[in-house]
């Protein structure tokens, strides 16, 4: 966005419609202990073009995901992104799109978001989706509010292998308290979640894969939380392992949630990601966010609207079931070409790649002295057990361009458990020769006093 200044003859009609003679009257309230007393310590104002210049030189400095070996995961992972995917969602007619709240004039928004939400819940094995929410975090927190509104019960049990950051999340949304149960982190796949479940228990929460990687027993988690007459969350930060493991609502699930970020959106430093959001069919009043639905007009054309949106903030204020009444169109757009474009072949071929890359990585590793591998079972990501701590071995990788996954203790801050720890990824994009030189830069860097 181009900076346009005002002029001083602007300025002071501006300030004439104000009634002010000057700017500083409009801060003539401000207490005097609130102000500067002395002129911001920043560099003279420069032209333009050497603003940008000093701009390009600063992101240039920047560390890109494909500038060299890449196996850092834990919620946002590198995929290829078919060029097609980008160009289909500039085009004008997606790119200005925001929200159809007028269907006669929104029918392309509406069958999309349509499709989307039957791609979701055939991946997920559910009976119906939402057009999408925020993140996979936050459809963490409205799936424990959705299930306390479900049961009447106030209960929440989460698993030691759910990500950090959605446990925080949850935990912002609930506030700490009796009702909130977090189990201890289970980097060996440890932890007993199933003889927390109580009748006071609204639902669970487990993660498959989960943060550590390790693929967990879903039947078994449904079967005895639907003992107790409480729900199961279940929770996906990677969708392409649905291409190859079976769809949680086969197994029991009553609410799964997803980040869709690995499917047609890349990492974007950070976002914006897109939350899947999938539930049983006679849990969808509860179900928060929108849904688009397919119906006939008048004259019996197929056609595409909004439904159930009484549930949401915008028009039942306090009593909706969320205050989200929006969605994430752009990336679920994204999500929803780059599926379409895959179709199941394709995504099971996708998950097969990443599967077989993952294998690739354990074995390697196993032959660096001092590695011990955590997993028993994984989809595309595990976590390895150091001799010394992770986090300078990370830093020392990086310096040689190797960004070797994330230590544990960046998210675990006070568990000395985890200090040793670091997750890594492997996707289709991994190579044999980033393997390779991950792990001899790992056997350098273990035999370089780094404590």
């Amino acid at each position: 966005m181009r900076y346009l200044p005002h002029s001083d003859h602007e300025r002071a009609e501006m300030l004439a419609v104000i009634g002010a003679k000057t700017a500083e009257e409009l801060f003539a309230r401000v207490p005097k202990s609130a102000l500067l007393t002395k002129s911001v310590d920043l560099p003279p104002h420069a032209p333009e073009y050497l603003v940008e210049a000093q701009m390009r030189a600063l992101a240039g400095r920047n560390h890109a995901a494909g500038d060299g070996p890449f196996f850092i995961g834990a919620g946002a992972y590198r995929h290829h992104v078919p060029a097609s995917v980008d160009h289909l969602i500039q085009r004008s007619e997606w790119l200005t799109a925001y929200t159809p709240y007028q269907p006669e004039v929104s029918q392309g928004t509406l069958q999309m978001l349509f499709e989307f939400q039957t791609q979701v819940a055939h991946l997920t094995g559910m009976d119906v989706a939402n057009a999408s929410m925020y993140d996979g975090s936050t459809g963490t927190a409205e799936a424990v509010l959705m299930a306390r509104r479900v049961t009447r019960r106030n209960r929440i049990i989460l698993s030691g292998g759910l990500h950090p950051h959605y446990r925080d999340v949850v935990r912002t949304y609930l506030g700490d308290g009796p009702d909130l149960v977090i189990m201890p982190a289970s980097p060996e796949g440890q932890g007993d979640i199933l003889n927390q479940i109580d009748g006071d228990t609204a639902a669970i929460v487990v993660q498959t894969p989960d943060f550590y990687g390790h693929l967990r027993n879903i039947k078994a988690a449904a079967d005895a939380a639907h003992a107790a007459g409480a729900l199961l969350i279940v929770v996906v930060t990677e969708i392409v392992s649905l291409g190859l493991i079976e769809a949680p609502g086969t197994l029991g699930a009553d609410i799964v949630v997803a980040e869709g970020q690995s499917i047609g959106n890349s990492l974007n430093f950070g976002g914006p990601y897109v939350g899947l959001f999938a539930t049983r069919k006679d849990l969808v009043r509860q179900m928060p966010g929108r849904l688009c639905g397919e119906t006939v007009d008048a004259d019996g054309n197929r056609g595409f609207v909004l439904t159930l949106s009484t549930r949401e903030q915008h028009i039942r204020r306090e009593k909706a079931t969320s205050n989200i009444c929006t969605n994430a169109g752009l990336c679920a757009l994204a999500f929803s070409i780059h599926m379409s474009l895959l179709g199941e072949a394709g995504l099971k071929k996708l998950a097969r790649l990443n599967h077989a890359n993952a294998v690739k990585l354990a074995r390697m590793l196993g032959t660096v002295p001092g590695v011990e591998l955590l997993n028993k079972s994984f989809f595309n990501e595990m976590t390895i057990r150091l001799p010394v701590p992770a986090a300078p071995v990370i830093d020392l990788l990086a310096r040689a361009d190797v960004l070797a996954g994330l230590p544990v203790s960046r998210l675990e801050p006070d568990n000395p458990a985890c200090a040793n720890l670091i997750v890594l990824a492997a996707t289709e994009l991994t190579t044999d020769s980033d393997i390779a030189m991950l792990a001899e830069c790992l056997h350098a860097a273990l035999s370089e006093d780094v404590q």
